[in-house]
């Protein structure tokens, strides 16, 4: 029979986990304005491991009372910088040593799981509505987006920044035994 693990075991289980992450993750939100969208975007970074999160252009911050219902406390867990200009965030992670890669449908974007995540990288994600702005396209490393085969064309934001973050630690983590 199977049963839920106890607090205990998931705190084990975690911590093999994090013993086994090296690589450093960010993100850049660029005018995700749902506070909902938000939130959850917070959780699923302190879930993943998410070093530092630059808000960018008009960015609802964590701190919005419904951003903060979403995220269950979550952005305590996380660094994150007060909106900037969009290249303003893009130039700050790169200093900051990652490579920033947009989660964008453009012409040269790569399959995301054909995309190098394997290292210290930034990921983006783009307003619920227009997605990346063109400056920011403009400024980052490189694009890569996430294949569908549905009649949908788009994820919602918050969904598509846990998918590239869960892409990018199941790259590094590959290798390695099941636990």
């Amino acid at each position: 029979m199977r049963r839920q693990l106890r607090p205990t075991d998931v705190k084990r289980l975690n911590r093999t986990w994090r013993r086994n992450t090296g690589n450093r993750l960010g993100m850049i939100l660029e005018s995700v304005t749902g506070p909902f969208n938000v939130g959850s975007i917070f959780r699923s970074a302190a879930a993943f491991g998410v070093d530092e999160l630059w808000l960018a252009g008009n960015a609802t911050p964590p701190t919005n009372p419904k951003a903060g219902k979403t995220a269950l406390g979550t952005e305590r867990l996380v660094t994150w910088h007060e909106p900037v200009p969009a290249t303003e965030a893009v130039k700050a992670a790169r200093e900051a040593g990652y490579t920033v890669l947009a989660i964008e449908l453009t012409a040269e974007a790569a399959p995301l799981h054909r995309a190098n995540l394997n290292r210290d990288v930034c990921l983006v994600v783009g307003s619920e509505d227009h997605g990346c702005s063109p400056a920011l396209l403009d400024a980052v490393d490189g694009a890569c987006y996430i294949p569908q085969v549905g009649r949908v064309g788009s994820f919602n934001v918050a969904v598509a920044a846990a998918i590239a973050l869960s892409e990018a630690r199941r790259q590094e983590w590959q290798n390695l035994a099941d636990s």
